[in-house]
């Protein structure tokens, strides 16, 4: 049985993982205690039907304390399970607009009686052996529901022809770098389709931009050398063992030269026989 064990902050996403991870196979238990998840193991083992794939939501419902979370990974430990645990993280301000925007309150604020600022405080020390424990992390704090399910779908398909699930996202440096990128590439150095009048408003989507930015010499070397760096270093990533891998290209917006880039960079990591999740954060911004 795989297990995945869905954990984050409240209001960072967890629901649409959920539904997302439903939606592509897997048997899906939100919010059980801490305390029964070992239990959930022999449960599935003595089980007539064997379930193939099971994600399990947890967070801070589940557990009063760090240590109750950690006592249960402990148990999984021991019966020597296989599972790993997918951390949907945010920032503090977009937690709290979002619980603004819905007029909704934290779990803990209403248990507990806290600010929101508190109640976040204390949900990341009560989540933090999972945090730590975490073979994804994936900060949504710039991402739509559709893009949370998007991300989530590409790191979970069964399809993946990899074991290491790699994600080639583009981006507006003026909107601050994705913090879940394990690599950053800067592509401001490129001419920049913006100022031209008839590909403004257009996107790296459409092929008058890729036109343009690709008729530079300098586009042509650029491209080159980091398909020449992927080559050599996507591989040792595989080999060293990781389980997710983050590219991240960016340009001032994030519409033209870096959307560009993406897709290029993730046609060419398909020829090395790799299935690239492509995402444009900021495509759909406006100006």
């Amino acid at each position: 049985m795989e297990l995945l064990i869905v954990t984050g902050l409240s209001g960072a996403g967890k629901s649409v993982a959920m539904h997302a991870l439903e939606d592509i196979g897997y048997f899906c238990i939100d919010n059980i205690p801490a305390g029964l998840l070992p239990r959930l193991m022999d449960f599935a083992k003595q089980s007539e039907t064997m379930l193939q794939k099971v994600a399990v939501g947890l967070d801070s419902r589940s557990a009063r304390s760090s240590r109750e979370l950690a006592q249960a990974l402990s148990e999984l430990d021991r019966q020597q399970a296989a599972f790993q645990v997918l951390f949907l993280d945010a920032s503090d301000e977009v937690l709290q607009r979002r619980y603004k925007e819905t007029r909704r309150r934290h779990p803990i604020s209403i248990t507990d009686g806290l600010s929101t600022t508190e109640a976040l405080s204390r949900e990341r020390q009560i989540l933090r052996p999972l945090y730590e424990r975490a073979d994804y992390i994936l900060d949504t704090s710039l991402l739509s529901p559709a893009q949370n399910k998007q991300r989530i779908c590409g790191l979970f398909l069964e399809n993946r022809r990899q074991s290491m699930a790699l994600t080639v996202l583009s981006f507006g440096f003026k909107y601050g770098p994705p913090k879940e990128a394990d690599i950053v590439w800067d592509v401001r150095c490129l001419p920049n389709p913006y100022y031209v009048p008839a590909l403004k408003e257009k996107t790296g989507l459409d092929q008058e931009v890729v036109d343009y930015v690709m008729a530079s010499e300098a586009s042509q070397k650029l491209l080159a050398k980091l398909e020449e760096l992927l080559a050599l270093t996507l591989p040792l990533y595989v080999k060293e063992g990781k389980s997710q891998l983050t590219i991240a290209i960016g340009c001032t917006g994030g519409k033209h030269r870096s959307i560009t880039f993406a897709r290029l960079l993730a046609d060419y990591c398909e020829t090395l026989g790799y299935a690239p999740a492509v995402q444009h954060r900021d495509a759909n911004r406006l100006n």
